[in-house]
């Protein structure tokens, strides 16, 4: 039995696509989402006029939770390496990074943990105001897969990177936007209107010209494929440990993965565990 399609796709020009991510009651990325999301790429790598990909939620509470905690660790360990030699999520963004098309991130409700590593995967970041942004993963212990280790220092600098990710703490969309997280705020029923205008005035450009920038600011910005494999073996290394199941078991117990537990207050129920 096939999955269920977790990002619906709109072509709503040749040049411009709208992609609606959903996944259950929280939109966790999973398994599925990690397939599905390569064979999303691949589409947009082939898709000769595509300038520009705007990703949404189909959840106004949450763009993408996090990885799913208890998804089956022995499928993901059994996936095949991609032709980068990458296992395929850390391939995933790294490639999602990389597509010619300009990818915007549109950021209503929570992006943690995986979520966070999505959005920082695009090239562009514009937040509603109730958004919320975090690395929660020391905080459970274990080391963050995606390489925001990699993309947080290249945005926000040292210091404010380390903050993020050892404070494993929620960064509420203001915040986010001060520190570069994101690039701006946008007002309480503006963010639909502001990012379609943006997406629409860059897709009506040449797209040489938007290809080619955009590579060449990627040169400069963009970490090298060596620091997402170093970053997801150290998450498969230090995720899952005996020593971090109380915290953890903790969490479940006050509603993580559930809509009206501690998912709504993350960063703050991560911070009493200790």
């Amino acid at each position: 039995m096939s999955s269920a399609e977790q990002f619906a796709v709109e072509e709503v020009t040749p040049s411009y696509w709208k992609v609606t991510f959903s996944n259950g009651e929280i939109n966790l990325i999973d398994p599925d989402t990690i397939e599905q999301l390569a064979e999303l790429i691949t589409r947009i790598e082939q898709a000769p006029d595509l300038t520009v990909v705007v990703f949404r939620s189909a959840n106004p509470d949450f763009f993408m939770a996090h990885w799913d905690m208890l998804a089956d660790r022995s499928r993901v360990a059994a996936m095949q390496p991609a032709p980068s030699g990458l296992h395929p999520y850390a391939d995933n963004l790294y490639r999602l990074g990389k597509v010619p098309a300009v990818t915007i991130s549109q950021i209503n409700g929570r992006a943690r943990g995986a979520g966070s590593e999505f959005v920082l995967a695009t090239d562009v970041r514009f937040a509603g105001p109730d958004a919320v942004l975090g690395q929660f993963e020391v905080g459970v212990g274990s080391v963050p897969g995606g390489n925001p280790t990699g993309r947080l220092p290249r945005l926000l600098g040292r210091g404010r990177a380390l903050e993020i990710l050892l404070g494993a703490d929620d960064f509420p969309a203001d915040l986010a936007a001060q520190y570069g997280y994101v690039n701006r705020v946008v007002p309480e029923g503006e963010l639909d209107q502001f990012v379609d205008g943006f997406a629409r005035r860059v897709a009506g450009f040449d797209k040489v010209a938007v290809r080619e920038t955009k590579a060449l600011v990627d040169a400069v910005a963009q970490p090298p494929v060596e620091e997402f494999g170093a970053a997801l073996g150290a998450f498969f290394r230090t995720s899952g440990r005996p020593e971090n199941a109380a915290r953890v078991k903790r969490l479940f117990d006050a509603g993580l993965q559930r809509p009206d537990g501690v998912e709504l207050d993350l960063g703050r129920q991560v911070g009493s565990l200790s």
